[in-house]
């Protein structure tokens, strides 16, 4: 029998919940404490499911029984009222937060929850920041062309070209993720291609003459400064990994038995695990490294001062200046060498070395290939080749080191 207002109005809580029943499956729920609350009892691919409707007296008896015919009509169609309720209420919150900034933070968090590195979460925020002030408060549907123009233009003014480049990139990242989350049309950043003045690509400072390299492998054994400061210089020599992924190297990524070290994906630029073979002297010195730390788990911990009772060590690594830094109390100026140039130096001798196979080569420096089946291909055929190759660059940076005579470099066997 259908309710009433009066039998809904008259009705009174009880110690537990009761129902009273409208028709087709409408209920009110009378609650313990008072409270009146709509609920349509329903089926969907058969299994019981209940849908709240409201409270009663914000919704009345009349409106539950229009919203019951809503779900009803739903339901005759082959879609679940309680996941199109749910469906609803996640567009409605998403279209509210419709500015550009609100749409940036979303994008941001989105980054964090895929686990994007720290490095590229920092400089995205970065980025963004400097684009808030101008068009931060603005829709982000109605975000014109000029309006991201003015921003790059200001960088512009200011000499920051690069920069520039990479805010415009990451404008057209956020307004691509509005429009796939349906709060905008189109990227208005696609059209500013060539609006702004092009940066000069200046490449990082790197020694590329084996003997200027050797003095500086001499200088870095002279070093007077921080032992792990020195053990990161040689092992920046000795592996030429990234400088971020030897600042942040963890002991637990090392496996000095089988000689090898394995840079988790999340700490890669390419984002996928790359592996280093150790030479024997990279052993010696990850060996001397660790009765320096002790039981830090970073093999290059960050020190801080702790109330006067001298160094303790810190949770977080050395920080990006610390390498480059050491270079130039070195006495290496910015242009003349660089954390970074140690990749290049490697790369361009043992090229220069027609000894290993340029495969082998853009593997150890963890460069990616086009290519997915010849990259998947190179990257476990080079290995062995690898190995012997590391260890041939160390022996060639020690007889560098020893200041004596370059033993010059043999033609690469032909390969058959």
């Amino acid at each position: 029998m259908a309710l009433t207002d009066v039998e809904i109005r008259s009705a009174k809580p009880r110690d537990s919940i009761y129902k009273l029943s409208d028709a087709q499956g409408l209920q009110l729920w009378v609650m313990p404490n008072g409270s009146k609350l709509w609920r349509l009892a329903y089926r969907f691919a058969g299994k019981q499911k209940p849908l709240a409707i409201g409270t009663y007296p914000a919704v009345s008896l009349l409106e539950a029984r229009r919203k019951r015919d809503e779900a009803k009509a739903l339901l005759a169609s082959g879609v679940d009222p309680g996941q199109q309720k749910k469906l609803d209420k996640l567009t409605k919150a998403i279209s509210t937060a419709t500015t550009f900034e609100a749409v940036a933070e979303e994008f941001i968090d989105k980054k964090i929850r895929e686990r994007k590195a720290d490095s590229t979460i920092s400089k995205n925020r970065y980025y963004l920041e400097l684009a808030y002030p101008f068009i931060g408060t603005r829709p982000v549907a109605e975000i014109k062309a000029a309006e991201v123009l003015a921003v790059l233009k200001h960088l512009e003014r200011r000499g920051t070209l690069e920069t520039a480049k990479r805010v415009r990139a990451t404008i057209g990242a956020v307004i691509r993720y509005a429009i796939a989350t349906t709060r905008a049309e189109s990227d208005p950043t696609t059209a500013l291609a060539g609006a702004i003045v092009a940066p000069h690509v200046k490449h990082r400072a790197a020694i590329l003459d084996p003997v200027a390299f050797g003095g500086l492998l001499r200088v870095i054994d002279s070093y007077d400064g921080q032992p792990t400061t020195k053990a990161a210089l040689n092992l920046l020599a000795l592996l030429f990994p990234r400088p971020g992924e030897l600042r942040q190297a963890c002991w637990r990524e090392f496996d000095l038995g089988n000689r090898i070290w394995i840079i988790p994906a999340a700490r890669t630029k390419m984002r996928r695990e790359h592996e280093v073979p150790l030479p024997r002297q990279a052993i010696e010195i990850l060996e001397s490294l660790r009765l320096i730390v002790g039981r830090s788990e970073l093999l290059f911990p960050g020190f801080g001062m702790s109330g006067g009772q001298g160094r303790k060590v810190a949770p977080k690594p050395i920080s990006e200046n610390t390498l480059n830094g050491a270079l130039r109390r070195l006495g290496y100026s910015k242009e003349q060498m660089s954390a970074h140039g140690f990749r290049s130096t490697a790369s361009t001798l043992l090229n220069a070395s027609r000894r290993f196979s340029p495969d082998a080569i853009e593997n150890a420096l963890a460069h990616q290939d086009a290519n997915a089946i010849r990259r998947a291909y190179n990257r476990g055929n080079s290995w062995d080749e690898r190995v012997v190759m590391a260890q041939w660059w160390a022996d060639y940076l020690d007889r560098l080191k020893a200041g004596g005579e370059v033993v010059a470099f043999l033609a690469r066997p032909e390969q058959s």
